[in-house]
């Protein structure tokens, strides 16, 4: 499934008023991080990531990785945050339009 204009517009308004949760620092992504991202996706569906300064990878890789490795949907990489979504099997909150 991927998402389409309609919800990923959706998603970038719901996205608008949520904090990040996690940082990017210059030590990049590891599997913890991943791992956490994972649970956190589960429990809240939609989260921001913040990529800081100090990290010198493009933010669309980090994206992209993310995505692969969580098995969730990019919603938006918008300066140094990167919205990410996955529906939650057991915890769903979001209905898409």
């Amino acid at each position: 499934m991927t998402l389409t204009g309609k919800q990923k517009r959706f998603l970038r308004s719901k996205a608008h008023h949520i904090d990040p949760i996690f940082q990017i620092g210059k030590a990049g992504i590891n599997e913890n991080m991943v791992m956490q991202i994972d649970e956190t996706l589960e429990k809240r569906e939609l989260i921001k990531i913040h990529v800081l300064q100090n990290n010198m990878d493009d933010k669309s890789e980090l994206a992209e990785m993310l995505v692969e490795q969580t098995g969730s949907h990019l919603v938006q990489v918008i300066g140094s945050m990167i919205v990410l979504y996955r529906e939650s099997k057991e915890n769903k909150q979001i209905e898409l339009p």
